[in-house]
């Protein structure tokens, strides 16, 4: 059998490398025409706009987060302690109800039963675990001056203390808006088409709940129920009464009315309505438009039919 030339044999080498640059290549523009045709597919976030930036959330993180606002406000404390609840909740749960964690530990906040925090099931209730959050987070001296580590760790006790600095800059983004210091600053997707209508019974009775006796009085939620009805059984007005405590009736009716976009998919609310801003579900995803009519001072929010 013949020998086979130098030359074949010494670019053999050179074909391989050639192939495997070609592959490489080929791989390459496919990841990026696969990027680029699924950029924004997968499903429709919230976001929360301040002057830190944009924080992006999926439904269930939102309605965890204004939860969290909401009970604050509820209790009259400083924006301060918002931003470490949610810094807090964010490290311990991703600001998810998990019903798992490190040995007993459940919840947002990771509390365990096992250590006074409640049982399994009042964890696993929002309300309760952000009271129980602020029950000690308001024991502890001068809280809202203690750099946020400190503070967070005096209330959890966690082996990762420093964990607590990086959601920092979320954390207050997030409070900046779920507290109502910028207009037209917070977008949900909204409940979707799906033909469940929504209750206004059940969005009273969570007003009430979520910011409670006190927050009702401080927001000028009318009536037993959390808010009145206007219009139509499916459209609930929620006065939106004058606030000295964390800013004034403007920013205590955008706190409302991210509340409520929040809490959409939950509560079928399908419209938000504060002055001339208007939220739809058909149209989240612009987020906020503008209108010629005014809603007034107060909030119109219009459920599912």
């Amino acid at each position: 059998m013949g020998r086979v030339p130098r030359s074949v044999v010494s670019s053999r080498p050179r074909l391989l490398r050639a192939a495997i640059a070609c592959a490489v290549l080929l791989g390459l523009a496919a990841y990026v025409a696969v990027h680029l045709l699924t950029a924004g597919v997968g499903p429709p976030r919230c976001v929360a706009r301040a002057e830190g930036g944009d924080v992006p959330l999926d439904p269930e993180q939102a309605v965890n987060a204004a939860t969290i606002e909401a009970v604050a406000a509820s209790r009259g404390l400083p924006e301060r302690a918002v931003t470490i609840a949610l810094a807090t909740a964010l490290q311990e749960s991703g600001l998810r109800n998990i019903t798992h964690g490190d040995r007993d530990s459940l919840g947002l906040f990771q509390q365990r039963p096992s250590q006074g925090w409640g049982t399994a099931r009042q964890i696993q209730d929002p309300v309760y675990a952000a009271g129980r959050f602020y029950d000690h987070l308001v024991k502890v001296p001068g809280y809202s001056r203690l750099p946020l580590t400190v503070a967070a760790q005096r209330v959890q006790y966690s082996g990762f203390p420093q964990a607590y600095a990086k959601h920092e800059t979320e954390a207050v983004v997030l409070t900046a808006t779920l507290t109502g210091r910028s207009a037209a600053a917070f977008s949900c997707p909204g409940p979707p088409d799906d033909g469940k209508t929504g209750d206004p019974a059940r969005l009273q009775a969570a007003l009430k709940r979520e910011f409670g006796a006190d927050g009702r009085s401080r927001l000028g939620v009318a009536g037993q129920g959390g808010g009145s009805h206007a219009g139509t059984s499916r459209e609930v007005l929620v006065p939106v009464a004058d606030a000295s405590a964390r800013g004034g009736r403007t920013e205590r009716g955008w706190e409302l009315a991210y509340w409520a976009v929040a809490h959409s998919d939950e509560l079928r609310i399908e419209r938000v309505s504060y002055g001339k801003h208007i939220w739809t579900a058909r149209n989240s995803g612009d987020g906020w438009s503008t209108s010629d009519k005014s809603s007034g001072p107060d909030i119109r929010l219009s459920l599912t039919r």
